[in-house]
């Protein structure tokens, strides 16, 4: 077995062509006699900086709607392409009358805020420093500035918690930084928030510190349904190198912190006694009762047909059990266990991909998982073009439906091409992922000498349940004879 040593951090632009080929906007690949780490400027430091100025740009994108695209026009806010959920919230969801989220009954069809108990909190905080004084454009443009703030620290602590995750990789942090759908998409929603928890909680999974991990993935749950998710991959990887005790506390941390933040808000007690309180479940029942949206599959196939597909829940739900089987027999039957991070971007984009709705910010929930599953420049940014496509298509379709006779923008076609587009980009990162665990010696994290640097007490474990066949070197891999090997239960170093 090839010595590797395990503190050397990976380059780039020496193990990836089209990193290197952006590296001579900046003078070139990184020489062999480079000193690293001797600056203030560390790889966090500089991918964080990045972060923060591409958040920016998403930021700046906005100003057609924040000058008044959100406010006045039927369609300046797709024709702009800078459409957000955040300021037409503030008044549609009770916040700029100061009711209390899933407390207070809200006017109109949605009598209850639809978004988890953790989401609520964060846009009730935005609220209480927004002013409550001026126009309700005007603070609807505050309360927007606001999420936004809060909303760029995620973003920082998303591209940090990516940069730690792998040791020896800190530089792939900068594909979340870089990433153009995630600058165009940061600000539309708050689904950053549950993603920089995931982020964090599956950093201090790679420590080894499970139940640490499990709260905060736990909390990230009580934001967004999503982060749940992980716990499946950790339960097989855990059952195939036999860390029960891990995979319990992690588990025990998920159950705890969940409960601790919804119990307040979800039980509710009267002279009948205790019962769950309606506004707390108005978000599962929505999920639940909400029709085929835009940019599923199931949309594609419901404007082709003609069919409503009202029994698309269901058909979701037995795609989505006949994906996660698939899922772990791949993870018994792998020829080595996969890493961790390559079995959650699995599941999480299995659900997104069978979801009644695919929004254009769900690009954020897997740009983390993508960049630690796949850290390969050319296959992340042709998934990242295939993404900024559909972005664009989204909003020009909506100009096209809402400018009456006009027909100013994308008919019904190119808006199907561009669900197309995202859905087979996502597809195709899925397809290289799961090739690079049935061919492990084609994982470009384990080509450098690592085995599973996400997987924490995984990491360079042996099998104790494996339904496949016992690691072999495979005959195929000629052209991998240079690079290091690693196998199960090698010595750390």
């Amino acid at each position: 077995m090839t010595s590797v040593r395990r503190d050397e951090p990976v380059r780039p632009t020496r193990r990836d062509e089209v990193a290197a080929a952006g590296s001579e906007l900046i003078g070139g690949p990184i020489g062999r006699r480079a000193l690293l780490g001797i600056s203030r400027l560390t790889p966090v430091r500089v991918i964080a900086l990045v972060a923060i100025g591409m958040f920016a740009l998403g930021m700046v994108q906005k100003l057609p709607c924040y000058n008044g695209g959100w406010f006045f026009g039927a369609t300046s806010q797709y024709v702009h392409a800078c459409y957000s959920d955040i300021p037409h919230l503030y008044a549609g969801r009770g916040f700029a009358d100061g009711l209390i989220p899933y407390f207070d009954r809200l006017p109109g069809d949605m009598e209850y805020l639809e978004y988890p108990v953790l989401t609520g909190a964060f846009m009730e905080i935005a609220s209480w420093m927004t002013p409550h004084g001026g126009s309700i454009q005007y603070r609807e443009q505050i309360y927007w500035l606001v999420n936004a703030g809060m909303l760029m620290i995620c973003a920082a602590v998303v591209a940090v918690c990516v940069t730690r995750t792998h040791r020896r990789r800190p530089w792939d942090g900068l594909l979340v930084a870089l990433a153009p759908a995630a600058a165009l998409t940061a600000t539309i929603n708050w689904d950053l928030l549950a993603i920089a928890l995931t982020a964090a909680g599956m950093l201090l999974w790679s420590r080894s510190r499970p139940l640490a991990a499990g709260v905060l993935i736990g909390l990230a749950t009580a934001a967004k349904l999503y982060p749940v998710l992980l716990l499946g991959p950790l339960l097989v990887l855990c059952w195939r190198a036999g860390a029960w005790r891990a995979y319990g506390r992690a588990a025990a941390g998920a159950v705890a912190s969940w409960l601790v933040v919804n119990l307040p808000v979800m039980i509710t007690h009267d002279g009948a006694g205790f019962h769950i309180r309606e506004g707390w479940a108005k978000f599962y029942t929505f999920s639940q009762e909400r029709p085929i949206d835009f940019g599923s599959v199931w949309l594609l196939i419901s404007q082709r047909t003609g069919n409503p597909l009202e029994n698309a829940n269901t058909y979701a739900t037995l795609l989505m059990i006949l994906g996660c089987g698939a899922i772990g027999l791949l993870a018994l039957y792998a020829p080595r266990r996969p890493r961790f991070a390559q079995l959650a971007f699995l599941v999480v984009a299995l659900f997104i991909l069978t979801n009644k709705v695919y929004s254009p910010q769900y690009v954020l929930w897997l740009t983390p998982l993508a960049v630690l599953a796949r850290p390969r420049w050319r296959d992340f940014l042709i998934w990242q073009a295939c993404e900024v496509m559909y972005f664009l298509g989204i909003w020009t379709y909506l100009a096209y439906t809402g400018n009456g006779d006009k027909h100013q923008g994308l008919p019904l076609e190119g808006y199907q091409l561009a669900i197309v587009l995202h859905l087979v980009g996502t597809l195709y990162l899925c397809a290289v992922v799961v090739r690079d665990i049935l061919l492990p010696e084609r994982d470009v994290v384990r080509r450098d000498g690592d085995d599973d640097p996400s997987g924490g007490v995984l990491d360079r474990s042996p099998d104790v349940f494996v339904l496949g066949r016992a690691y072999h070197r495979p005959r195929h891999a000629v052209q991998f004879e240079g690079a290091p090997q690693v196998r199960w239960g090698a010595v750390r170093e």
